[in-house]
């Protein structure tokens, strides 16, 4: 099956929108065996709607759109992809009912012109919108069987469960075969070193497998076809045990949480707290642990210490250690690490201090140099990011992401890699060029 997608709006066009929809889409296609060898977008035009659909319909088997389904006179993709595939539209009371539902349960009345969403296909049939108005829908070219039309939403949080709960597995039933999916997170490996490790079984035909960057992280979608479910879950189950036997630890969970949910269950399987003190990610880190049901049994102080005279006061950072290596340093993040330890009581503390950026850098320390620390009751581990490139979101992310496996790692007694154990005795200038990591 050869497919098309066609993101439908002049936002995406003037670039005031990202199309993500379309990346989303061409994965999971590519997943299901399904080539997609064009991609369109077209603004808010009936006429050069119209002629895009004809076109993508005259190449391509199945069509799918994102976009272009809301309440206003310009949201016409419904009405032309129907003239196009021989299909009309009928009014669809339940559907109505369901949008108003919407608007009731946000405390507002629902206007006039989203009765225009409550239209879907005579001969097709409707996707079900648990998470917004426009309900999607699934067309087949009357004068040409064999010939579809998915049409979704453009906001990805509706887009995206529509695709995953409906239309993949009516694609997959089309192809007379069970799919199953595993996906495997790892930290540690940047993509391109990720791929010289494991490429070899990114060239698989059944299973597949195929690599997803993510800030700080890299995730392995494992897919494998079948004539049953079950079967299809055995192949992906084994095709797995390859990855692990390469990577080891570095893979810290298997599903669509992030990490903060592993750190948590782990600190919680082996009787640990932590505790944070962050500087340039000013309570990114624990914000997103607390983001996790349960958190509270394993975290419980956090101190954002932006400015220096907050350090020594309540972490206890020496003003003679400020002084000397400045507030970005690795002796900096090591003695907030032992500081916030001290005064919160957890197993665990972690300092986190850097340069976000835009501005601030310099030749020695540029914008994404960041040092993250970790102290045990033994030991205190610093681990250096040079995050250069990025935006000031992205560093603030991707340092919150290493705090966490700095986290993950000392709870599960495992080794720590990209970090170098401080010695407060040691050399008064440490030497922790081997702490950078680079590709992250």
């Amino acid at each position: 099956m050869e497919a098309e997608i066609i993101a439908v709006g002049t936002e995406l066009l003037l670039g005031d929108i990202l199309n993500t929809n379309a990346q989303f889409l061409s994965r999971e296609l590519a997943s299901l065996g399904i080539n997609v060898h064009f991609q369109s977008v077209v603004g808010d035009n009936p006429e050069r709607l119209e002629s895009v659909v004809n076109l993508a319909r005259s190449r391509s088997d199945l069509l799918i759109f994102s976009g272009g389904l809301g309440p206003t006179q310009d949201d016409l993709t419904k009405q032309t992809v129907a003239h196009a595939f021989g299909d009309e539209l009928r009014f669809d009371e339940e559907e109505l009912e369901k949008i108003r539902g919407f608007f009731t349960a946000w405390g507002r009345t629902m206007p006039e012109n989203n009765r225009r969403q409550a239209y879907v296909p005579v001969h097709g049939r409707k996707i079900e919108n648990h998470n917004g108005t426009a309900p999607g829908m699934i067309f087949e070219d009357t004068r040409a069987p064999g010939k579809y039309a998915v049409l979704l939403p453009g906001p990805p949080y509706e887009l995206q469960p529509m695709f995953l709960d409906t239309v993949r597995p009516w694609l997959a039933s089309m192809t007379h075969s069970a799919l199953h999916s595993e996906t495997l997170r790892v930290m540690g490996v940047g993509e391109s070193h990720l791929e010289e490790k494991i490429g070899h079984l990114l060239e698989n035909e059944n299973p597949t497998a195929a690599l997803y960057a993510k800030t700080a992280e890299v995730v392995i979608r494992v897919t494998a076809r079948a004539k049953t479910e079950d079967e299809a879950k055995a192949m992906c189950e084994e095709y797995a045990k390859k990855f692990y036997d390469i990577l080891g630890d570095k893979i810290y969970a298997r599903g669509d949480a992030p990490i903060e949910h592993t750190v948590v269950r782990v600190l919680k399987e082996a009787g640990a707290t932590v505790a944070f003190a962050e500087s340039c990610t000013g309570g990114l880190v624990a914000e997103r642990l607390t983001n996790v049901p349960g958190a509270s049994a394993v975290f419980g102080y956090g101190a954002c210490t932006y400015a220096n005279e907050i350090k020594e006061k309540m972490l206890g950072v020496r003003r003679e250690t400020l002084e000397a290596h400045g507030a970005v340093s690795s002796e900096t993040a090591a003695e907030m690490a032992r500081g916030v330890r001290r005064v919160s009581g957890a197993t665990f503390g972690v300092g986190v201090t850097g340069i976000a950026g835009p501005d601030g850098g310099t030749p020695e320390k540029p914008v994404g140099t960041v040092y993250v620390s970790l102290a045990t009751a033994t030991d205190t581990y610093v681990q250096k990011l040079v995050l250069t490139g990025r935006t000031r979101a992205t560093v603030r992310q991707s340092s919150a992401q290493h705090a966490l496996d700095l986290v993950r790692r000392a709870a599960l007694g495992l080794p720590q890699p990209a970090a170098r154990r401080f010695d407060p005795d040691g050399p008064a200038h440490w030497n922790d060029d081997n702490t950078a990591l680079r590709d992250v």
